[in-house]
């Protein structure tokens, strides 16, 4: 090989066997071209090792990592954050998502109770007029979801703060109040779709989600057992059931601190 300033010359024997000069060819190759490639092949190389590497850390780490048309997907692990805050009269994590379910996407910051609320709750319970205590069911079925968090009904790998119960029912199903109350709330309302909600007195309402139709207008006051609606699918929903909600204060809390246990033939076996 011979050189220059701009150019790598080589030269190339047809023959092993023959020193003869007619024997040769001159090739020249530009060196900006054969420094480029020299750099190229080191990136490439480089790349490779660090992704593997990468890879492999994220492997043993358990750190998120690309799932397959998904971007980055956080890995869970069977682990639901806050869970020893919440009342689970009956694990959400046993819930069968082929039935009909949905509701709101709650705030963290409204996501299970506090000592402030169970203190007075333990004092509505004791002291407030049992009329307006919300201690019947709005409507009787299984129940699909209970309040708590839970994985995502829509899909996908991640849990979700679900503030009320799915109960189970058909489209046109009678929906009644539970105590009464006076009407805060006849509309539409975000994941709820058509809603519901009744101010019982103390800090203590209720929402009733996905409804077909409304029967109650704002201002009405209204009576336990009296019919304020039906059962529906609007808004966030997979199919017809109501999603019953309970707020002290304005945060969700167990909607089975005041009702009694649904029928035996209702209750979905562990």
């Amino acid at each position: 090989m011979q050189k220059n300033d701009k150019f790598y010359t080589f030269l190339l024997s047809h023959s092993f066997k023959s020193n003869n000069l007619n024997n040769l060819t001159e090739v020249r190759v530009s060196k900006r071209l054969v420094h480029g490639g020299v750099i190229a092949l080191f990136l490439i190389v480089g790349f490779t090792a660090l992704g593997l590497g990468i890879n492999g850390v994220l492997r043993s780490t358990g750190l998120p990592e690309f799932q397959r048309g998904g971007g980055i997907v956080a890995s869970v692990s069977g682990q639901v954050p806050g869970k020893e805050t919440i009342d689970y009269s009956r694990p959400a994590e046993s819930v069968n998502y082929t039935f009909n379910t949905g509701g709101p996407v709650t705030p963290d910051s409204l996501n299970g109770e506090n000592v402030e609320l169970a203190t007075q709750l333990r004092l509505i319970q004791t002291t407030a007029d049992p009329a307006f205590i919300p201690n019947i069911w709005a409507h009787l079925g299984k129940i699909n979801n209970e309040f708590g968090f839970r994985r995502n009904p829509f899909g996908g790998r991640t849990y979700e703060f679900h503030p009320g119960m799915d109960i189970d029912g058909e489209r046109g199903d009678l929906v009644i109040a539970p105590a009464g109350g006076t009407v805060i709330n006849a509309s539409w309302k975000g994941g709820y779709g058509n809603m519901v909600e009744i101010d019982h007195g103390n800090g203590l309402t209720s929402r009733y989600g996905h409804l077909s139709k409304i029967d109650v207008e704002v201002g009405d006051s209204v009576t336990r057992g009296q019919l304020i609606a039906y059962i529906g699918s609007t808004g966030r929903s997979t199919g017809p059931h109501l999603h019953y909600e309970i707020r002290l204060n304005d945060r969700p809390i167990n909607p089975r601190h005041f009702l009694p246990q649904e029928p035996a033939e209702l209750v979905k076996p562990s």
